[in-house]
């Protein structure tokens, strides 16, 4: 999980917002599809384009609007951008999966989620050469709840992992290209977009 820094909302957000009056209130229901994908692409560059949670490459048109806490909660503000995340998978295909805010829904501890909004969040996991994914510490709750109510660790993103893991591993590459290659896959492109599991790369390989 690598750690979001949040920005401002977008505009067009606050614009909407500000309309409220005594006959009408802004509701996160009432949102627009034009709205809701400026509010997607916001963020989803604060994220470097990836998956809040399991950092796949985000697709806008199989990713949705994520609220870290839950709308479910009374006490929560849908239109609260500060809440706001950008996670994978909208609609599933058959037979596909699910993980990270799919399968988390209204789930919400918030002393045993790990936050992308903690930047200490990029020092909880630890990953394997054949893509797993565990607690970088013995007995971590908190880390090892997350990886099961996201679904952080299901077969499906394993074998993704291993499959990024596997070009880093290859014993032609010498020292200095090796070196080049790690730097060369952290760098964000001129987007500013991430590779994909870019914590997963940084953590078994980076300086």
């Amino acid at each position: 999980m690598k750690y979001i820094q949040k920005g401002f909302e977008p505009q067009k957000l606050t614009e909407w917002k500000s309309l409220a009056n005594d006959n009408w209130q802004p509701e996160y229901g009432l949102m627009g599809g034009k709205l809701k994908t400026i509010v997607k692409k916001s963020l989803t560059r604060e994220q470097g384009c990836l998956c809040c949670y399991c950092e796949r490459r985000l697709d806008l048109n199989d990713s949705h609007i994520e609220h870290f806490n839950p709308q479910s909660n009374d006490e929560v503000d849908p239109l609260d951008y500060s809440n706001m995340l950008c996670s994978c998978q909208n609609r599933l295909k058959k037979g596909e999966p699910r993980h990270c805010g799919n399968l988390k829904d209204d789930w919400f501890d918030s002393e045993l989620l790990i936050s992308p909004f903690d930047p200490e969040c990029e020092n909880k996991f630890s990953f394997m050469a054949d893509g797993k994914i565990k607690s970088r510490k013995l007995n971590d709750a908190a880390t090892d709840t997350t990886i099961k109510e996201l679904g952080l660790d299901i077969p499906k993103l394993n074998d993704l992992r291993k499959k990024i893991i596997e070009p880093f591993i290859d014993e032609t590459l010498d020292e200095d290209e090796f070196k080049i290659f790690v730097t060369q896959y952290l760098k964000p492109d001129s987007d500013g977009f991430l590779c994909e599991f870019y914590m997963t790369i940084k953590s078994l390989f980076g300086a």
